[in-house]
């Protein structure tokens, strides 16, 4: 990066920076008793703070994004991998919606639990919990391999 751009960008992020810290010193100033008794206080002073987090969360997600974009279409070849590896993960997902249940959720007693009834709700649930098993799977085997072959190289 060239050392204009890296100014630019260090004066953004003291800019960031003083204004969460304005923030917090607002925070300070009022005290916390006084912002758990008094919703005007909470209104006042943690409400532009909260607006200001969501904001800096979006806008740096946002970023975030755009760049990546931007560069896996300049890198073709790491377009191919990362589509490579977005197809595996959608394959382990439908093995995953394959072998899920979408019966109601019942706790020990055997009565289906609030908003457990059967259904596509529960699929979905039962599926995604399925898939974190196969990847923890796949990230344990992983593990293991890497774990024996160090094992066997000493």
């Amino acid at each position: 990066m060239n050392d204009k751009k890296s100014k630019i960008l260090s004066y953004v992020t003291g800019f960031l920076g003083l204004i969460g810290l304005y923030f917090f010193v607002r925070i300070m100033m009022v005290g916390d008793t006084v912002l758990l008794e008094d919703a005007d206080a909470q209104n006042s002073v943690l409400a532009p703070f909260i607006t200001y987090s969501i904001f800096l969360l979006i806008a740096t997600s946002l970023i975030a994004v755009v760049f990546s974009l931007i560069n896996l279409t300049k890198n073709t070849e790491v377009l191919k991998r990362t589509m490579l590896g977005v197809a595996a993960m959608a394959i382990l997902l439908v093995i995953a919606y394959v072998f899920a249940s979408d019966a109601a959720t019942t706790d020990g007693m055997g009565n289906v639990i609030l908003d457990g009834e059967a259904g596509s709700v529960s699929k979905w649930v039962s599926t995604l919990i399925n898939y974190s098993f196969i990847l923890g799977a796949i990230g344990l085997g992983f593990f293991l391999f890497d774990f024996v072959k160090s094992l066997v190289k000493n």
